[in-house]
């Protein structure tokens, strides 16, 4: 392992790719740290430990929204632009054609409206989470410009951090977005260690066990669940296919196929009544107030809103699947290109041969997802300890980021020396 890593760093190219993105990283952590005028430190650091959801939001935003930063949401907005785009690709023709069929820049063109969507959601983002922290101590400052200034100030740091992200992408070693909020959930590891130890001396011995165990599953867990795949067998006809002798070969399905997309989907969809209500809590009108109660009510039961949590990331697993996998277009594919499923005809029933398939390995997928959303709130119901939390999500996010930049830098390895690696 450590022959790999530094034959990875005698390579020029890729070394300098490395450091570049490092300093891009410290770059962004610096921008982490830099808090917003009027903050109350302490009365931020009580709201955010009572608050599972913007505990999650935090990770996102890479660590911003802990420090009520110049970069308060983080990617957020332009997290959310992305999937509004991917949606309406369902609905309107137009940007699927533009985003599939144009080429390389069709898909540029695609991108650039994302990022000017990106604007309006950042300012809408960081009204409403500044309201909701106003209306509960955590920001003193009370003046219009003040807040003018803040959402000006926010939206241009998510900017920034989305030209970060895209330069990041362009060096080939992970995906832009996905690196900076792995690098804001390692940044959170010291004060999450801390607050581990901290609870050592009152806490019984089998309670760290059982935290560890849990733990250690859920990273082999994940690490299983994101490469696994089922292999569907593809055999061609008799010949020559593309100037190569047919044989057979195998279409890999990922079993979790939509990535960590289906917990950021239910976070937005849980995160928007909760946010909402607690901005409304202190209303004037009672009947307002008292509807912002009962909505917060219903979100401090844990039971409820892990349910309600779990049942939307599965929902969405499969919503997103169907997004982005279209098995008649596969269907159509491999008719053209002379193949076929051993013991399935081509044409419409290869499509429901694969269809079919790939609900049922989405049910495996979506049930690890939503059991990886709920964790946090399963362990501290077992243990009924706040500091004690296993991020499955977090570990989700980290683990992906790390087995795609290995996948990606293996790749730019063998480019250079394929006989050697």
């Amino acid at each position: 392992m450590i022959e790999r890593v530094l034959e990875v760093f005698r390579v020029r190219d890729i070394r300098n790719k490395i450091f570049f993105i490092l300093a891009l990283l410290v770059v962004f952590r610096l921008m982490a740290n830099i808090p917003l005028p009027g903050v109350d430190a302490a009365r931020l650091e009580a709201f955010l430990s009572d608050n599972q959801l913007l505990g999650m939001v935090n990770i996102f935003s890479g660590g911003g929204l802990s420090n009520i930063s110049i970069v308060l949401l983080g990617l957020g907005p332009y997290i959310t632009a992305s999937i509004v785009m991917q949606l309406l690709q369902m609905i309107v023709p137009s940007l699927e054609k533009l985003n599939k069929e144009e080429g390389e820049a069709g898909r540029q063109k695609f991108t650039q409206i994302t990022r000017w969507l990106t604007v309006p959601f950042a300012l809408l983002q960081t009204y409403g989470m500044l309201t909701l922290l106003r209306s509960q101590g955590v920001i003193v400052t009370t003046g219009a410009m003040d807040l003018v200034l803040m959402m000006v100030t926010a939206t241009a740091g998510t900017i920034f951090l989305m030209w970060l992200g895209e330069l990041i992408t362009e060096k080939k070693i992970g995906n832009g977005v996905s690196i900076l909020i792995f690098a804001g959930i390692v940044a959170a590891l010291p004060s999450s260690l801390s607050r581990f130890f901290s609870e050592f001396q009152t806490t019984e011995l089998f309670t760290y066990v059982l935290f560890i165990g849990v733990a250690l599953l859920t990273i082999v867990g994940v690490v299983f669940m994101t490469e696994a795949q089922r292999n569907i067998p593809i055999a061609y006809a008799k010949g020559m296919r593309d100037g190569i002798r047919s044989g057979t070969s195998h279409l890999p399905l990922r079993v979790n196929q939509a990535g960590v997309i289906p917990i950021i989907f239910a976070i937005s969809i849980v995160l928007f009544p909760s946010v909402i209500a607690g901005a409304l809590v202190n209303a004037a009108n009672p009947t307002v107030a008292a509807i912002a109660q009962a909505v917060n009510a219903f979100f401090q039961n844990t039971l409820l809103y892990g349910a309600v949590y779990f049942a939307l990331v599965i929902v969405f697993a499969y919503f997103y699947t169907a997004i982005i996998f279209d098995p008649k277009k596969i269907a159509e594919n491999l008719q053209k290109q002379g193949g076929y499923v051993p013991g399935v005809r081509p044409g419409a029933q290869t499509e429901d041969y694969l269809h079919t398939i790939m609900n049922r390995i989405t049910l495996a997928g979506a049930t690890f997802l939503g059991v990886v959303a709920v964790l946090p709130l399963i362990v501290q119901e077992l243990t009924q300890i706040q500091a004690l939390t296993v991020g499955g999500t977090s570990i989700l996010i980290a683990v992906s980021v790390v087995i795609d930049m290995i996948k990606q830098i293996q790749g730019q390895m063998i480019m250079r020396d394929y006989e050697r690696f």
